[in-house]
């Protein structure tokens, strides 16, 4: 019985929880159980160890202890940030500005306020996914208040001009938030050098556990919460702290950070050589997203003429495992809508796979993965309607 191999390559979407991470978790469980509000020698350990956490964490992006804010995810940072940060500045403007390929855990929270009638622009990106700064400057009106524009895709991996963009913004007193789900850990963060007034980060993106994430929020910058009930985090997230996760976050981040240059270094070489050998190996294959300034963990291609859901099932029959783009929005059949803003057709978009390295990515996977792809491609494109109008040069609708 031939054994497959077993290849992840899915850590966009999230990343197994290393060792160091789980140990710090286990001796919260076991030995610093107490509530952190709590005054007694149960509650003080907890509060230390939580207040140690949120130094390290800031440490990690160049902020001060008393601007980061923990929540319960990356999504709850972003919700936080944009909705908390105009309703409690809607005196000051009605006008918001972002950009079409965000993830959802932001466009979401943009069409929520436009029923509070706030008026949001979208702005659009170029053939690479990317904002225009100079659409940015001509969609800038005297009554914007706030801009929130994604550090790097989460599915094609394009980086964003974000440092001009929060210039401008800090120069016109305009609330500025970001992103940065998918490049803290895997390039430098720095929320001075961005400019930013809201940063928002996940643990389950650098190997910590999912349920934790980190709302940057600059000293002296105003939200409005989103729940009520307790004064913790500085009644912005109130709430028993999960000081268990608020800690894995720490390590997590600590050695994401740490090794972040020879990580980077090392997936980029592994990233391109699987970008030549998918377009290499297989016609009509197109990158989706910049061959500079892309994240180095992220690899987005389309295969013509292949149903995607096909492409990602006989992926994971083979042994490894991908995404069509954002797991959020996996389940479904819609084409991808960042695709579809850098102008993909729906025939093309629906093709596309995205693979994200990590950690565990070695040399041999890639091999495997790009030996796997093209007999899959083949056989996909045996049985497809469309790929035969296309060999007999028929128009493809």
């Amino acid at each position: 019985m031939t054994v497959l191999r077993k290849v992840y390559l899915d850590h966009a979407a999230t990343t197994p929880v290393r060792q160091e991470v789980l140990d710090a978790m286990m001796h919260v469980y076991k030995e610093v159980y107490g509530n952190p509000s709590s005054i007694h020698q149960f509650g003080r350990p907890a509060r230390k160890l939580m207040e140690e956490a949120r130094e390290k964490v800031a440490k990690a992006i160049n902020a001060d202890p008393k601007e980061i804010v923990f929540t319960g995810s990356g999504t709850e940072a972003d919700n936080l940030a944009i909705v908390g940060g105009a309703r409690a500045n809607k005196k000051k403007g009605n006008h918001l500005i972002t950009s079409v390929v965000e993830h959802h855990a932001v466009l979401d929270a943009f069409k929520a306020l436009e029923k509070e009638g706030f008026e949001v622009t979208y702005l659009p990106v170029d053939a690479e996914g990317r904002v225009s700064v100079e659409d940015f400057k001509n969609a800038l009106r005297d009554d914007t208040v706030l801009v929130s524009i994604m550090h790097g895709n989460n599915e094609v991996g394009t980086i964003m001009p974000v440092e001009e963009i929060g210039a401008i913004c800090r120069e016109r007193k305009i609330l500025f938030h970001t992103d940065a789900v998918q490049t803290v850990g895997k390039i430098p963060v720095d929320v001075k050098a961005i400019n930013c007034d809201f940063l928002a980060l996940s643990g389950h993106k650098i190997y910590g556990p999912k349920g934790i994430g980190v709302l940057y929020m600059r000293r002296g910058v105003r939200t409005q919460p989103l729940y009520y009930g307790g004064g913790q985090e500085r009644k912005l997230r109130p709430g028993t702290e999960n000081v268990a996760n608020i800690v894995a976050l720490s390590v997590a981040i600590e050695l994401a950070v740490a090794e972040m240059a020879e990580e980077s270094a090392r997936l980029s070489v592994l990233r391109d050589k699987l970008i030549d050998g998918i377009l290499n190996n297989i016609e009509e294959t197109r990158l989706n997203g910049p061959r500079e300034g892309r994240l180095p963990h992220n690899v987005n291609v389309s295969i013509e003429y292949i149903e995607g859901e096909a492409l990602l099932l006989s992926c994971d029959m083979k042994g490894f495992a991908a995404s069509s783009g954002s797991a959020c929005t996996s389940g479904s059949l819609d084409p991808s809508h960042v695709l579809m803003a850098m102008g993909l057709t729906h025939t093309t978009a629906h093709g596309s796979l995205r693979l994200s390295l990590g950690k565990s990515t070695t040399e041999e996977d890639i091999d495997y993965v790009i030996e796997q792809l093209k007999p899959i491609a083949d056989r996909l494109r045996a049985m497809s309607p469309v790929w035969e109008r296309f060999q007999k040069g028929l128009p493809i609708t």
